[in-house]
């Protein structure tokens, strides 16, 4: 169904909702780990595109956080990045393609899943201060005009106006943007096949962190979060499709240069709640992407955003997926379990914060059992 005006205008608004995640992540890793900025940038362009294309709805592309963590603070060769995204792409493929993958989805209680949410959006949160902290000023102006314009102008494009806002302020004061390429950096390139010892770094070191985190935000959580926005329209989005898209991307693009990707339920929420409602807006930011790895003095504008209005426009959509729906309508009885989960999921990973939810739920079920025996039906 065509979009009216207005409606494009929030899509727009909406593509840009998930940069402050996306953006950091994938120029640190040009900038810091030297890695070839166009096919890395082609990557989430393709992704992104083919994502909007086949869902039609707000599915975002990420880079795989712990990937890019490590890739940051550590020496990890280029083979082993390939080697980690074909690794990575494979199993989830294999997940996604045997169903195994909706079975550990139907296994994860509801208030666990709410855990994960929370923890997973302090996460976000504690990462969207440490960007606001560059430039304090500019991020809190920031934060109050996209704060007023999603509270008082709910059908402006609050990222659009957020953005703009940051730029100009940023202008005045000076705030620091982006990392660039170094001026030598090769502007495209394909990376070395890897060797033996480049398959046994990758799986020690990246493939085992990272598919915890993807399993359980990137797959289990993403179609949970889609489906309560999106209700009969998210039948497309289960966590079988969302496993073998992440696998495809990776098995192919991962070789060709690009980032380990995959989706994220933060995402979903940063884009729905700047206004994407369809599948238009990871088209349009796909595209963007593309032009600003084409175009003269494309990284350059990127590098003018400041960080601290990107760490404004993480902190709102870390909000929106730590304080959900399923979290208010909580029972009682349930927010002991919440509670762990989301607390553990802070302190070590997700990867633990799930196991420790399964656990507390698992004593949760029995109290609350041995309570109905003793004084008869309860509302727990």
């Amino acid at each position: 169904m065509p979009l009216n005006p207005k409606d494009s205008v929030k899509e727009v608004s909406g593509a840009l909702g998930d940069i402050g995640t996306l953006l950091p992540l994938s120029l640190g890793a040009i900038g810091v780990a030297g890695l070839a900025p166009v096919p890395v940038l082609l990557g989430f362009a393709v992704f992104y595109i083919a994502t909007g294309l086949y869902y039609r709805l707000p599915i975002p592309v990420q880079p795989m956080k712990a990937v890019a963590a490590l890739l940051l603070t550590t020496e990890v060769t280029s083979q082993s990045l390939v080697a980690s995204g074909v690794l990575i792409g494979a199993v989830l493929l294999l997940l996604g393609a045997t169903g195994w993958i909706n079975r550990v989805a139907r296994l994860v209680p509801g208030s666990v899943l709410s855990g994960l949410q929370l923890g997973l959006g302090l996460l976000l949160a504690n990462m969207s201060l440490g960007l606001m902290a560059t430039s304090l000023p500019l991020g809190v102006i920031t934060l109050a005009v996209l704060a007023i314009t999603l509270k008082v102008l709910p059908n402006w494009p609050a990222a659009l106006i957020g953005l703009g806002v940051a730029l100009a302020i940023g202008a005045i004061l000076g705030a620091p943007g982006l990392t660039l390429p170094a001026a030598d950096s090769v502007p495209f390139g394909l990376p070395q096949l890897p060797g033996i010892n480049d398959w046994q770094q990758a799986m020690s070191v990246l493939v085992l962190p990272q598919l915890a985190l993807t399993i359980t935000n990137a797959v289990v959580l993403t179609a949970l979060v889609v489906g309560d926005y999106f209700g009969e329209q998210s039948h497309r989005v289960s966590p079988g499709r969302l496993s073998v898209t992440t696998g495809l991307a990776n098995l192919f693009l991962v070789p060709l240069g690009a980032l380990p990707m995959c989706h994220g339920a933060g995402g979903v929420a940063a884009h729905h709640r700047f206004g994407a409602r369809t599948g238009m807006a990871p088209v349009l930011l796909g595209t963007a992407l593309l032009m600003v790895a084409f175009l003269p003095g494309g990284f350059s504008f990127i590098a003018a955003i400041p960080v601290a209005g990107l760490g404004a426009l993480l902190l709102v959509a870390a909000v929106e997926l730590a304080v959900s729906r399923r979290l208010w309508a909580a029972k009682p009885s349930c927010w002991p379990v919440i509670a762990i989960t989301a607390l553990v999921t802070v302190w070590a990973d997700p990867l633990f914060g799930l196991l420790a939810g399964v656990i507390s739920e698992g004593v949760r079920a029995v109290w609350v059992r041995g309570k109905m025996e003793s004084e008869g039906p309860t509302d727990v």
